[in-house]
C-alpha cells in the first residue's frame, strides 16, 4: 500500500451551513419540544477538510456557495482553520443549508437543502485549484446528484490528467440507486472508501470479504464499519482490520467524514495498514464524542 506522496490534498464537496438542534426527547408532530440549537460550517467535504488541517495536512477544498452571509461565514471560518478554498460564488441560489436533529443518544437525522452545490459545475475545477496537490478526495454527494455529477466526474479526469491520487467516499447508501454505474463513475479511483450500509449498497453484503468484489473498479477499500471498527483490503484481495477506539457518542454527525481524513493524512505519508486505520477510528471517536461534525 502507498499514497500519493507529500504534496496537498484537494477535497471535491458540499460546503455550508449546520444548524445543529440537540433535542431532548421525541419530536410531537405539530407541538414543541425543548433543544439546545449551534451554528457551524459544516458540509462533508467541508468536515473532512477541517479534520485534515487538524492532522496538518495542506488542503483545498473546492465548493460553490452562494452570493449570501452564510456563504461568507463558512469561507472566512475554513480559511482561519487553514483551508485553501477555491469556490465558485453562485448569484441566484443559496449557500448549502442542514438542520441537523440530534437525539439523547446522538443519532442524528438530516433535513438538508444542497441549494449552490447543486449546481456545482465542470468548468469550477481548475488547474489553479489542484496546484501543489498530490491527492484529491471526492465526496459521494457531488457524484450521487444527477445536477452536480458531471462535475464530480470533472474532478475525477482532471486529478488523473495531473497525475494525483485518487479516493471517493459514496457516502449515502440511500442515494446509491443505481450501484453499477456509480462504480462505472468510480472505475480507476485509487481507493474507495464506503461505510457498512454503502458496502451492502454496492455488493449486497455487510461482510469485508465483500469489497474483494470492488477491486475490478477500484485499486483499494476501506471499509468503516462503525462500533465494528473498519477494514483495510489491499489490491492483492488481503483484509486488515482494527477495532473501533471507544468513546462516548454525543452527536454522530461528520464521523465519517473525520475517518477519511484520518486515513488520509495517514495513508498519504506511507503509514502502515495498520496505523492509517487506526488513524482513521481515532479522529472518528474524536469526532463522535463532541457536538458538531468538524474539529
Amino acid at each position: 500500500m502507498s499514497g500519493g506522496g507529500s504534496g496537498g490534498i484537494v477535497v471535491v464537496g458540499d460546503v455550508g451551513l449546520d444548524v445543529v438542534a440537540r433535542h431532548e426527547g421525541p419530536i410531537p408532530h405539530g407541538g414543541d419540544i425543548r433543544a439546545k440549537v449551534h451554528f457551524t460550517s459544516g458540509g462533508a467535504g467541508a468536515n473532512t477538510a477541517l479534520w485534515l488541517r487538524a492532522e496538518e495536512a495542506e488542503t483545498t477544498l473546492i465548493a460553490r456557495i452562494g452570493d449570501d452571509s452564510g456563504g461568507r461565514m463558512v469561507k472566512s471560518e475554513l480559511e482561519a482553520a487553514g483551508v485553501r478554498c477555491e469556490f465558485a460564488v453562485d448569484p441566484e441560489d443559496p449557500t448549502f443549508c442542514v438542520v441537523v436533529l440530534v437525539d439523547g443518544a446522538g443519532e442524528r437525522s438530516m433535513l438538508a437543502d444542497r441549494g449552490a452545490n447543486a449546481k456545482f459545475a465542470p468548468e469550477d475545477i481548475t488547474e489553479q485549484a489542484l496546484s501543489g496537490a498530490s491527492h484529491l478526495h471526492l465526496s459521494g454527494y457531488v457524484l450521487l446528484y444527477p445536477s452536480s455529477r458531471p462535475a464530480a466526474l470533472a474532478s475525477l479526469a482532471a486529478a488523473k490528467k495531473a497525475g494525483l491520487t485518487t479516493s471517493v467516499d459514496p457516502q449515502a447508501a440511500t442515494l446509491m440507486t443505481d450501484p453499477a454505474a456509480f462504480l462505472d463513475d468510480v472505475r480507476g479511483v485509487d481507493l474507495l472508501m464506503p461505510n457498512t450500509s454503502e458496502l451492502v449498497a454496492l455488493t449486497g453484503s455487510s461482510d469485508p470479504e465483500a469489497a474483494k468484489e470492488l477491486l475490478d473498479y477500484v485499486g483499494e477499500v476501506v471499509v468503516t464499519a462503525g462500533l465494528d471498527g473498519a477494514s483495510w483490503v489491499d489490491a492483492s484481495g488481503t483484509i486488515t482490520s482494527v477495532p473501533a477506539q471507544p468513546a462516548d457518542c454525543v452527536d454522530s454527525t461528520g464521523a465519517g467524514d473525520a475517518f477519511d481524513a484520518g486515513v488520509l493524512a495517514a495513508w498519504l505519508r506511507g503509514e502502515s495498514t495498520v496505523e492509517v486505520l487506526r488513524a482513521g477510528t481515532r479522529l472518528g471517536a474524536r469526532a463522535v464524542a463532541k457536538v458538531g461534525p468538524q474539529p
